[in-house]
């Protein structure tokens, strides 16, 4: 009799678990879902902005020099909000967090600000040596970032790459 007890309550025990768990993660998948809309609104409002600083900034006082580093630097963030966006669903699909998806990011990101502080660093060169040294030096320590992440992306990849590889070989060899 105790085991026909102990039985119905694991049953139970399972049911609810199974439960808890579809709720969880339901309620995972609406946050992810918020988050992609939050990603996917800012998107398209910097392309939006974007867009139209070329069409006003062509003409204006500031040249198209500064109209130019401006839309750069919001077309990085939209590529950096769509390797998010990205990262997000790949989480979603494949249920676990992934790496390389937020190393892209990284790396992005790390771009963007040596591109932003080399047309800085032109613009210092013959005026203020004191600043310019400054963003020459960031620019050296964002080169040191981006490499580190680079390898990281690298060898994640290489990481990724070696069981698929030895599981070949390995049903090679059964076969």
């Amino acid at each position: 009799m105790a085991t026909v007890a102990d039985e119905s309550k694991s049953e139970t025990d399972e049911k609810s678990e199974g439960l808890t768990n579809r709720a969880l993660r339901l309620v995972e998948d609406l946050v992810y879902a918020l988050i992609c809309l939050v990603l996917t609104g800012a998107a398209l409002a910097l392309l939006i902005k974007a867009g139209y600083d070329l069409a006003t900034g062509i003409g204006a006082e500031e040249g198209l020099k500064v109209t130019t580093s401006e839309i750069l630097d919001t077309l990085l963030l939209v590529f950096i909000l769509v390797e998010l966006l990205s990262a997000v669903r790949t989480t979603l699909v494949e249920r676990q967090l992934l790496a390389e998806p937020f190393l892209l990011v990284g790396i992005i990101a790390t771009i963007k600000e040596i591109v932003i502080g080399s047309l800085e660093a032109k613009e210092l060169a013959g005026s203020d040596r004191e600043a310019f040294v400054d963003v020459m030096t960031e620019i050296g320590v964002l080169g040191g970032v981006l490499l580190v992440l680079a390898v990281a992306s690298y060898l994640l990849r290489r990481k990724e790459r070696e069981p698929e590889e030895a599981d070949d070989e390995g049903e090679g060899g059964k076969k």
